[in-house]
């Protein structure tokens, strides 16, 4: 799949049919206009004195929502808490127990038209959590994500957004690293369980 294929916006036809096929699949999801307006929806959605665990995206930083959770009183934070623990044993404790949070917040690679979730990860932390373990997951995500088949959607998650983690680990000085684990989120059986704000903005890969 080419940059420009996955970079592209799409338009309003394209995003409507993917919230009914995602609806269908029991993964509703509903219309950002822009990242000020997810940011405003993920307040609404999650009740003060909830626990929450944020996994590491680029979409999540940029409309100011791990800046806006880091140290919120209205939140027990759990990434915080592992952020926190210097101890490796413990670390790994507190990172297992996250993949049971209440909620979880994330972002994912790609979404097919026909309403099926493709997330990738390194060490697989956060796909426990999407799978089944939190109680409450919302997904996160621009509309250039969008592809018009499963298939491409796995190639955009193999190709472009493998490219630019490869790009964003080497900027910190690590090397390149193949995909770990790679889950696709056909149907949710809980009801409410997983929800998907859709951003009409190119925002993270």
């Amino acid at each position: 799949m080419s940059t420009n294929h996955s970079t592209a916006a799409v338009d309003d036809t394209v995003i409507q049919k993917t919230v009914q096929a995602l609806s269908e699949r029991n993964m509703p999801a509903v219309v950002a206009e822009s990242g000020e307006h997810a940011l405003q929806l993920l307040k609404d959605m999650i009740p003060d004195g909830s626990e929450v665990f944020n996994s590491t995206s680029e979409t999540l930083d940029t409309i100011g929502y791990s800046d806006y959770l880091h140290n919120n009183p209205r939140y027990r934070n759990l990434h915080d808490e592992v952020a926190a623990e210097p101890d490796p044993v413990k670390l790994r404790e507190k990172r297992r127990l996250a993949t049971v949070s209440e909620y979880i917040i994330g972002s994912v690679q790609a979404i097919s038209e026909t309403g099926e979730i493709v997330v990738a990860s390194g060490s697989g932390s956060q796909l426990g959590s999407f799978v089944f373990g939190s109680k409450y997951v919302i997904l996160v995500a621009g509309t250039q994500k969008i592809c018009p088949t499963l298939s491409d959607a796995i190639d955009r998650t193999r190709g472009y957004t493998l490219d630019r983690h490869d790009e964003w680990l080497q900027s910190q000085g690590r090397g390149a690293r193949p995909v770990g684990k790679l889950a696709i989120l056909e149907n949710e059986v809980g009801e409410g369980r997983v929800r998907v704000i859709l951003i009409k903005q190119n925002l993270g890969w």
